[in-house]
């Protein structure tokens, strides 16, 4: 048996060391937590996924009592990027969360589905995107969703 190490890399700043670019779609994904629909978690979820031709798709969880039929903000967001650009990357994806009143303190990280969708998104397009989850007193930046998720299941995993 052998031991592999497995290293991510992200990035800890604050708003004011983002790009003004990335601070915009901060704001957007913010803001798109007044459209969630969470009646059961009370937990608001925004996504800003920005494309490679600079249009920006929004996103917000969508709760349902079957728990299982609703989605999260993130692949809310890269699902109708698909949808509608389905030739055109995505550069950038923004996650905010909001509870109880306020922004998270800590970055809300996704969930292992969001992830998979995530990772998938990339290696899709075969470029990087990256993904910057917002804190109040502190924001991640990961240069790609590969190291949100470095082991992934990808179309050549399907084949024998």
């Amino acid at each position: 048996m052998k031991d592999i190490e497995i290293k991510a890399k992200l990035h800890a700043c604050q708003m004011h060391e983002l790009s003004m670019e990335d601070q915009e779609l901060v704001q957007i994904a913010k803001a798109q937590t007044k459209n969630s629909y969470c009646p059961y978690s009370k937990f608001h979820v925004g996504a800003a996924a920005k494309l490679e031709n600079g249009i920006i798709i929004r996103g917000a969880n969508q709760e349902n009592a079957a728990y299982p039929s609703g989605l999260c903000a993130e692949r809310s967001a890269l699902f109708a990027a698909g949808a509608n650009y389905p030739d055109v990357p995505v550069s950038t994806l923004v996650i905010a969360c909001f509870t109880d009143g306020r922004f998270t303190d800590d970055p809300g990280a996704p969930c292992g589905a969001c992830r998979q969708v995530m990772i998938e998104t990339e290696h899709r397009y075969g470029k990087p995107m990256k993904v910057i989850l917002y804190g109040e007193k502190e924001i991640f930046v990961f240069d790609n969703a590969a190291d949100l998720m470095p082991v992934g299941f990808f179309s050549e995993s399907l084949s024998i």
